[in-house]
């Protein structure tokens, strides 16, 4: 027994060390990517008095976009939500709504509110799609540029393609029912692809938390932070990680994931790759991988950026039942995408990408959840075995939250000095409570779904949906959800 004891001792010390060099690790390069995200922000301010908008608005050169909005039983909204994508400032754009086998009235309200019509069309077969596409419609007048496709329930990625088929213009970017826009957020990410047209093949824009927020007439008028703090804490997350860590690897040439509330793509690209994959359910950032993947194998010149002003607001989960779902998605997403491609991991053939992007999301993403549980048993274990390290528990604390809880101030506090957002004090006061109370139970929550839902891939389940329930962003605004069924394959967000 003492000899046991004695290898449990050695055992731990050993786990001791390996775990504070992780969290070391792991939150000094989130504090590299912040100090990446400063510099390219102290370069976007520089810009922004010479950013062109007025001109690119005007030029009849700007490349003409298709707006894809997947929809499933989005009725309550999906009016507002076209609208504020038609209302766009943008010079060319069409709105290509696909219903995806609602079993709600969303197509009975785009119906009466735009005055459809049915129109014979045959549809390119350009990227393959599962559900039998049944009709397609557009405003009576003839008038406007919108365009409603019905076709039968095959998933988000599904009804994708079928946009992406029916798309005619050279830009596309891919919106989800229940986001807002900015009204200039278009116009602002397809920037780069006039700037720099033969080496820029997509790019992504911000997602901030609408949750609090006022909306009228599909327009964010007043930002405030969410009542709820589970929601104040997410408004954190969105900022650290959407935010200030996606510029950061847009910076190193790195981005993997262009989130799939906001991209904008080249259509040529999109179907030279096939379209939208279903069988991930990262679909969004499964494209990005296999569009570097895809011309990284050609030794093609290109760039995929992330413009940091751009903004699409999107509600995040308000309870912690659907939060988890949410998480134990996402994570699925990340382990079927490494799995999938896993030959780029460490592969010098795929550059900044495999050496350095998708090992830091193996290691720092994918294992964090694992690590971080690690860490907090090896106390319990510890005073099982009669071989507490009380300095281990206070260095654990120190490194893997304190530092930490320091890069997400620091993230904070530069976010609000460039782009000022919340103009309330008591709205930043939130913002730093909130980035204290995330390593106060949200963590270890958060950690235990993310193991649920690598397990669940690993494990080869069927990705279950359930109903994500909608709070509504405002009292007072018109795309006010109750309640969204997924419909088995559909993916909410």
């Amino acid at each position: 027994m003492t000899s046991l004891a004695g290898v449990l001792h050695t055992l731990l010390r050993s786990a001791d060390t390996a775990v504070l060099v992780y969290f070391f690790l792991i939150n000094t390069s989130y504090l590299i990517l912040v100090v990446l995200a400063a510099t390219e922000f102290v370069r976007h301010r520089r810009r922004i008095p010479f950013d062109g908008a007025e001109e690119a608005y005007r030029n009849p050169l700007t490349p003409p976009a298709s707006v894809l909005v997947p929809a499933y039983n989005e009725g309550p909204g999906v009016v507002a939500a076209v609208h504020a994508m038609l209302n766009l400032w943008y010079p060319t754009l069409e709105v290509v709504v696909v219903d995806d086998g609602s079993t709600d009235d969303t197509f009975e309200r785009l119906r009466a509110e735009f005055d459809l019509v049915e129109v014979p069309r045959v549809l390119p077969t350009d990227v393959p799609v599962t559900g039998r596409v049944r009709s397609v419609h557009v405003p009576r007048s003839g008038t406007g540029a919108l365009v409603v496709v019905r076709k039968d329930n095959g998933g988000k990625a599904d009804a994708l393609n079928a946009g992406i088929n029916l798309a005619r213009y050279p830009l596309i970017t891919m919106v989800d029912a229940d986001s807002i826009l900015d009204p200039r957020a278009l116009l602002s990410v397809a920037k780069p692809f006039a700037d720099d047209p033969l080496r820029v093949v997509a790019s992504g824009g911000v997602v901030r938390v609408a949750n609090g927020c006022t909306i009228l007439g599909g327009r964010v008028v007043e930002v405030r932070m969410p009542r709820r703090w589970l929601e104040r804490i997410q408004v954190v997350e969105y900022l650290r990680s959407f935010l200030l860590g996606r510029t950061g690897w847009s910076r190193l040439g790195g981005l993997l994931i262009i989130s799939g509330a906001f991209g904008l793509f080249r259509r040529d690209l999109l179907v030279e790759v096939g379209g939208m994959a279903e069988d991930c359910i990262g679909e969004d950032a499964e494209l990005v991988v296999r569009l570097h993947r895809h011309l990284r194998a050609q030794r093609r010149d290109y760039r995929i950026v992330f413009v940091a002003e751009p903004v699409c607001w999107s509600e995040v989960p308000a309870t912690a039942r659907v939060l988890g779902r949410q998480r134990r998605r996402w994570h699925r997403g990340l382990t079927e995408i490494l799995r999938k491609h896993r030959g780029m991991i460490g592969n010098p053939r795929y550059g900044r990408i495999g050496l350095l992007a998708l090992p830091h999301f193996l290691l720092f993403e994918f294992l964090a959840p694992v690590v971080e549980i690690l860490g907090l048993l090896i106390v319990p274990v510890a005073l099982t075995v009669e071989s507490v390290d009380l300095e281990f528990a206070w260095r654990f604390i120190l490194v893997a939250y304190g530092y930490g809880t320091l890069v997400t101030l620091i993230a904070l506090l530069l976010e609000e000095s460039v782009f000022h957002r919340y103009n309330r004090p008591r709205d930043v006061v939130s913002a730093l409570i909130a980035a204290l109370l995330e390593n106060l139970g949200y963590r270890q929550l958060t950690a235990v779904w993310r193991l649920q839902g690598a397990w669940a891939a690993l494990r080869g389940h069927r990705p279950v949906w359930g109903v994500m329930t909608r709070q509504g962003f405002d009292s007072r605004s018109p795309v006010a959800h109750s309640q969204r069924s997924s419909g088995g394959r559909h993916r909410v967000r």
